[in-house]
């Protein structure tokens, strides 16, 4: 018996004609030129964002608690004279690290100004200012216009207290804050880190300012 070149299709109870045929195989051929344009746009994405993961891990990145250092000594050595009383650098554990140094004259209040801008061991910061024939209205600005809510004296040097930690009110960085006067300089101690660590930023620079006042005196 010949065989029948046209397959019995189920769903018409009869072999196809040769048009049926043709559109069938047509048809089945663009079902699979578009799997495999999908397929081909999927490897695609996938490669691409190989690549992507691949650039990214091989970029360098700092880590989160990485921070510039800056040698605040030898900035001051280079202002060494300038002004009348030594700018203050606080020998302070390896702990401490100084992200900032600047010695900052004619400033537009008119009193020059030896900043250290230092990141304590809890990754907080602390703000070292020493102002130069200061007067009150420089003072008040270096701690947010606050009043003091008490005193310490380090070493034979007074600080007044300024606690900002629960005021309603916007002081920046300034959430508590220490301040000394000693011979021609005003220093502020002010940031965001714990009493503890200021504490013992006070008490560096206080022995500081004492030397420096005995010497000079």
């Amino acid at each position: 018996m010949a065989r029948n070149e046209h397959p019995v299709v189920a769903e018409l109870g009869r072999p196809e004609t040769p048009e049926e045929t043709a559109r069938r195989k047509a048809q089945t051929s663009a079902d699979h030129r578009r799997r495999q344009t999908v397929n081909n746009l999927i490897y695609s994405l996938l490669a691409t964002l190989a690549l992507v993961v691949v650039i990214v891990l091989m970029v360098p990145r700092p880590t989160p608690d990485a921070v510039k250092s800056v040698d605040y000594v030898k900035i001051a050595e280079q202002g060494a004279g300038t002004e009348p009383d030594p700018l203050i650098t606080p020998k302070l554990p390896s702990d401490w690290k100084s992200n900032s140094a600047q010695l900052r004259q004619q400033t537009d209040d008119r009193v020059d100004e030896w900043y250290i801008g230092l990141i304590t061991p809890s990754q907080q910061y602390i703000g070292m200012v020493q102002g130069f024939r200061a007067n009150a209205t420089w003072l008040a600005g270096q701690v947010a216009n606050s009043n003091p809510v008490g005193s310490t004296t380090v070493h034979g040097v007074k600080w007044s207290i300024y606690d900002n930690r629960q005021s309603s009110r916007d002081v920046g960085d300034v959430q508590y804050a220490l301040s000394a006067a000693e011979g021609a300089s005003t220093v502020v101690l002010y940031g965001t880190a714990d009493t503890q660590e200021f504490t013992q930023l006070a008490d560096v620079v206080s022995r500081q300012l004492a030397s420096d006042a005995k010497e000079h005196g």
